[in-house]
């Protein structure tokens, strides 16, 4: 784990010879859904992108369907939360990751995670540093969940509840799945 230093205030400055452009930094929140398959393909495009410097964070779920070795970018887990702090003037690693963020994306949110998140529960290092983010940023999600999961009322209405809080949903789209459903 690398030390915080205080983030920077502001978008990235323009282009300029003598002052050194601000990185952006985007966090992603990965959850245990079998779309977290397609995590080292999404940070292979965000990295791809000039300014932007990328961090995850990952349920102990998703961590089932990558290799962290393989993506070259810094990962954070439960463990990391505790390891982290050790007395009272220790950092918090949820806030530091909400001060040092931008912009949040949760991809894959599986359906576990959009329940915690929609009623408040914050037991792991991700529905932490999500339950203190700052709602002037932007918190982008994509639900990802077999069909039937999808289509269950509850996921509607959760899904409102974090659009409510001001998070932008990413929508689904219509595929055949792992499992071979046909559906969103």
């Amino acid at each position: 784990m690398e030390p915080f230093s205080p983030p920077e205030s502001g978008f990235p400055a323009e282009k300029s010879s003598s002052v050194p452009q601000k990185k952006y930094h985007v966090l992603v929140g990965v959850t245990g859904s079998v779309a977290a398959l397609k995590l080292p393909l999404l940070i292979d495009e965000l990295v791809k992108m000039a300014g932007l410097e990328v961090k995850v964070v990952t349920t102990e779920r998703a961590k089932h369907f990558y290799n962290a070795q393989e993506i070259p970018v810094t990962f954070y887990s439960d463990e990391d939360e505790w390891q982290l702090w050790k007395s009272r003037s220790d950092p918090v690693l949820h806030i530091e990751l909400r001060r040092w963020a931008d912009l949040m994306l949760v991809a894959p949110l599986d359906a576990n995670t959009l329940a915690k998140l929609a009623n408040g529960i914050c037991d792991n290092l991700l529905t932490c540093v999500i339950r203190a983010w700052d709602l002037s940023k932007p918190l982008l999600f994509c639900p990802a969940m077999n069909t039937a999961m999808w289509e269950h009322p509850i996921t509607a209405q959760q899904v409102e509840q974090l659009k409510g809080f001001g998070y932008t949903e990413i929508p689904c789209v219509v595929k055949k799945l792992v499992c071979g459903d046909e559906g969103q």
